[in-house]
């Protein structure tokens, strides 16, 4: 057998690193939720002071980059799981047409920089392309930590980084062309390997369509935690390898595998399951990248790199800001967007390591280049923090009812649940709905109330629920289902019937004060009527009885049964079961 590496300290490969990141993980989480800050920071700070250029006491950051980069697999898998290839479609115009003139924008821009500081063409053009890559993996945890995977300003984003990672691939190749000893046969190498790649694409959709939900069923079926456990590890990990072998990214096979589940009854198990796996393997991932930052370096020209970390943000952050502005955004979430993505990449890493390999980028220029990516992935959390504060700034200088946007600013909602009334049970709604990744849109009538919470992005925009143009312009044509959770008894009523007469096939839950108020709801088109005296009556039965030591587990299937019981006495005659 070859050997493993191992570590110096012990037989067992990675032992060392694998212990001082589970230490790790052990105080930075709790650390992190105590200061009210993201963990990310704290997985960052350690990799720097664990790293060759401090303690030094995980001596080589490459070792554990491939353990590492199943974080970012395991993230675009469970993004996939929220999203399906029709959506994806409708999304298009974001993915392809914002996507790629981001990166030609930001890619000109800093390569034009590089030519001019006394770099070869082909050095500028790499560099350009890859500082113009974002970093999935830190963007996409602080949207889903600070709930706003599901406003615009997440949406587009989200698109724009799907685009940069299918982009990975002709950007490498490309590096291969402009390498030493580059020529004609590369030209064909490249034509090979992208007709490789879209074949691999093309057989995991179709066999993923034809043979994972009949696996998972049967799985399923022998209840066996741990045989469907590694069902959906096989393939997250099955689809990564193969798109690896393909010349593409394992996370886009990752996440092609998520969108495949995503389509099945299963998403939500699996969802659960994969959680955990996540969240450690990206910690251990910001961790990797925190080794790389060269502490010697950055204090012998602490002015320079400073100068490329600020001037890097800026650029990037100004086009993909004015390529908000003009797919329609309003100029709170431009700016979002822009300090999003402001940052380097991860695999900003791979193209310039291959650059560097191939002779392209001199070695100075390449150290350089990676400390300035590490520090700029860093300062993420410190600069998404300051781009909602200058958002805050922007919304203050607007009336209250335009700082949600147009209408068109939701032609890419598809799928999605609308809230009407954004007050303390509309919110309770959107939390939880954002807990799963569940996409939605609140409206409210209090325009101070809309302004405040749409600066801190939520997907909340100022208007009437009862008015049908309204709910045609947050798509609730296309929406999932309709939550009414307006306080006034006559504006529900409204609402829903507006809703119900527009769109007899939209399904609609409202908040109703008793049991007749439900009743009538419901015989007026909501196919479910929730009675708020009815709900907390139940709870704080539930409570009382495991106060006195009944299990919960006990408890809830008698509170279930009795719920049951009483919508089911609420219903109307004619949707009763015969």
């Amino acid at each position: 057998m070859p050997d493993m590496p191992v570590s110096h300290d012990t037989g067992l490969p990675f032992l060392t690193e694998l212990l001082t990141f589970l230490v790790t993980a052990i105080v930075v989480v709790p650390v992190s939720r105590f200061l009210r800050i993201s963990p990310i920071i704290g997985f960052l700070g350690v990799g720097v002071l664990v790293g060759p250029s401090a303690l030094a006491i995980a001596r080589d950051p490459e070792r554990i980059e491939a353990l590492a980069e199943l974080g970012v697999v395991f993230l675009m898998f469970t993004i996939g799981l929220d999203l399906s290839l029709d959506r994806l479609w409708k999304a298009r115009r974001y993915v392809f047409g914002m996507g790629s003139l981001q990166l030609l924008g930001c890619g000109a821009a800093i390569g034009g920089l590089a030519y001019l500081w006394g770099n070869s063409w082909g050095a500028s053009l790499l560099l350009g392309l890859g500082m113009a890559l974002s970093s999935t993996a830190v963007v996409m945890q602080l949207l889903v930590e600070r709930d706003q995977i599901s406003s615009r300003a997440g949406r587009t984003s989200f698109s724009i980084l799907l685009f940069q990672d299918l982009a990975v691939v002709p950007i490498l190749f490309l590096t291969a062309l402009l390498s030493a000893g580059g020529g004609a046969s590369d030209l064909t190498s490249l034509a090979l390997s992208l007709g490789k790649a879209v074949l691999a694409v093309t057989i995991i959709l179709v066999l993923g369509r034809l043979l994972l939900r009949p696996l998972f069923r049967r799985a399923a079926a022998l209840h066996s935690p741990e045989l469907f456990m590694a069902m959906t590890l096989l393939a997250i990990l099955g689809t990564a390898v193969a798109t690896f072998h393909a010349g593409l990214s394992m996370a886009l096979g990752a996440f092609l595998a998520g969108m495949l589940l995503g389509e099945s009854e299963f998403r939500h198990q699996i969802d659960a399951n994969i959680q955990p796996f996540k969240g450690l393997l990206l910690g251990l991932f910001f961790i990797a990248v925190g080794m790389r930052i060269d502490l010697s370096l950055i204090m012998d020209d602490w002015g320079k790199v400073a100068a490329a970390v600020v001037g890097l943000y800026a650029i990037k952050t100004a086009v993909i800001t004015l390529l908000a502005l003009a797919w329609r955004h309003t100029l709170p979430q431009a700016l979002q967007v822009g300090f999003n993505l402001g940052q380097g990449g991860e695999f900003a890493f791979v193209v310039i390591t291959a650059a560097l390999a191939g002779a392209v980028i001199a070695p100075d220029t390449a150290q350089f280049m990676l400390v300035v990516t590490g520090l700029s992935i860093a300062v993420t959390p410190f600069a998404g923090l300051f781009g909602e504060w200058i958002s805050r700034k922007a919304a203050d200088r607007m009336p209250p009812e335009q700082t949600g946007g147009a209408p068109g600013d939701f032609d890419d909602l598809d799928d999605h649940v609308v809230i009407a009334g954004f007050g303390r049970v509309g919110r309770t709604v959107a939390r939880l709905l954002a807990e799963h990744r569940v996409p939605y849109v609140a409206l409210d009538m209090n325009a101070e109330l809309v302004s405040r919470l749409h600066r801190t992005g939520l997907p909340v925009y100022f208007g009437d629920s009862r008015r049908p143009e309204v709910l045609e312009a947050v798509r609730a044509g296309r929406a999932s289902s309709l939550v009414v959770t307006l306080d006034d008894a006559e504006s529900a009523r409204a609402a829903l019937e507006a809703a119900h007469h527009r769109w007899p096939q939209l399904r609609i839950f409202v908040r109703a004060r008793d049991m007749d108020d439900a009743r009538d709801l419901m015989e007026g088109g909501a196919c479910q009527a929730v009675p708020e005296m009815v709900e907390s009556s139940l709870q704080l039965a539930a409570e009382v009885l495991m106060d006195r030591g009944i299990p919960a587990d006990a408890v809830t299937p008698v509170v279930d049964r009795v719920r049951g019981q009483v919508y089911e006495g609420i219903r109307p005659k004619d949707s009763r079961p015969a």
